[in-house]
């Protein structure tokens, strides 16, 4: 189990490293298959990832049952998922405000910008190792989220330039590595665990969308739509297989 989630690991990390330096034609300042990988990234979140929290939700439901926060914990699943989207929608503005300057954000931006997405790749890591699945189950994991980091990394390029190719991409690719090594040395409760995961799905949906929502960005609708329902059509037919 560690050597298939360790090469995992390293596949994102190396995704971080080579996705950052792609290049489009002139006048193409997004590509189609970027849009098609946002597709299939928010095609995992949806089909895949919501419909795990419900499992999720009765972790944390039954963690707190016969005690005074029941009622909290009866809700606090999707309470987390919103976080994830607030959180991230946060750091985006914060990015976008700051990038007047012309080396792109300040310097306190960039790291609290890297320092979260890094802390996100944390828990990525630490999921390849800690959540339950075999081998099929961590491709189709691999393929949802290494198609979320090449859409993530072409907009931390655009807020950051040079400076996340310098940096950013590093500490972004080490992060991974660290995530899985912690998952290798150590083990959270399963509370904490539900909590992760419905942070995250908050966070893919909005660092998705958010790539793919703004008209300058010059999505491909129909790339898009053939990634999300593509994928979508994978996913069932694997969990019916």
């Amino acid at each position: 189990m560690y050597l298939e989630s360790l090469a995992g690991a390293v596949v994102l990390a190396a995704i971080h490293l080579l996705g950052g330096r792609l290049r489009f034609p002139e006048g193409m300042p997004r590509s189609r298959w970027l849009s098609l990988a946002g597709g299939v990234a928010v095609s995992y979140a949806i089909v895949h990832l919501l419909p795990e929290l419900q499992s999720h939700h009765e972790t944390l439901r039954d963690s707190a049952r016969d005690t005074q926060f029941a009622y909290i914990a009866e809700h606090l699943v999707w309470g987390l998922v919103l976080l994830g989207v607030v959180v991230f929608y946060g750091l985006e503005k914060a990015a976008i405000r700051s990038k007047k300057s012309p080396d792109g954000a300040p310097s306190d931006v960039f790291w609290l910008h890297i320092g979260s997405f890094a802390a996100y790749n944390m828990l990525l890591g630490y999921l390849l190792v800690r959540e339950d699945r075999g081998l099929r189950s961590l491709i189709l994991f691999l393929i949802g989220i290494g198609l979320h980091f090449l859409v993530n990394d072409q907009g931390l390029s655009q807020h950051h330039k040079d400076r996340y190719h310098r940096t950013g991409r590093w500490v972004l690719s080490g992060a991974v590595l660290a995530g899985w090594m912690i998952g290798v040395l150590t083990e959270v409760h399963e509370a904490v665990m539900a909590s992760v995961v419905a942070f995250l799905a908050g966070g893919i949906l909005l660092n998705t969308f958010k790539e793919e929502l703004p008209e300058e960005r010059e999505s491909r609708y129909w790339a898009f739509t053939l990634g999300a329902f593509g994928y979508a059509a994978v996913l069932l037919v694997m969990q019916v297989a």
